[in-house]
């Protein structure tokens, strides 16, 4: 069950680098981050193209005035499905010394109902093959294992 003292709210420029400190927490992501004392603004552009995006949602759990939480919906036209537009949830990521306490929970079944309320058919997400606590944790909120996910990267 959910924490009633977190909000879950739209990101801020000044949540990014809380944000990019959870997403560096863990073995990929450490790869994939780039964690310095002064974040590379390349962090700052990205985030500045999110907010300006209306398909876009970056949002953050916060508890007591602290950033605990984060995710990212996108929500995506398509032709497929009789012209269904799709739920994408991405980056969902709780501080680690906040985890196993609902949090996710709590991010997870907002981007699922305001998915829903925008007329979204589905909704998908990916998580990398090694991640199995969080398929385990995905499954026990009603997802189900379908695609197989491929990348090319750049």
């Amino acid at each position: 069950m959910g924490d009633t003292s977190i909000i879950i709210r739209r990101a801020r420029r000044s949540d990014v680098d809380k944000i990019v400190a959870m997403l560096a927490d863990d073995p990929l992501g450490r790869g994939r981050e780039q964690l310095e004392a002064s974040l590379p603004d390349c962090y700052f552009q990205a985030f500045a193209r999110l907010e300006a995006d209306a398909n876009i949602e970056l949002m953050v759990a916060e508890e007591n005035g602290a950033v605990v939480g984060c995710l990212q919906l996108c929500i995506l036209p398509g032709l497929s499905s009789q012209g269904a537009s799709r739920g994408l949830i991405e980056d969902v990521r709780v501080a680690s010394a906040r985890r196993g306490r609902g949090i996710g929970e709590q991010l997870v079944h907002w981007a699922v109902d305001e998915a829903r309320a925008r007329g979204c058919k589905l909704v998908e997400l990916l998580t990398h093959h090694t991640r199995v606590d969080a398929q385990r944790f995905y499954e026990r909120l009603g997802f189900s294992k379908s695609h197989v996910g491929m990348t090319i990267r750049f």
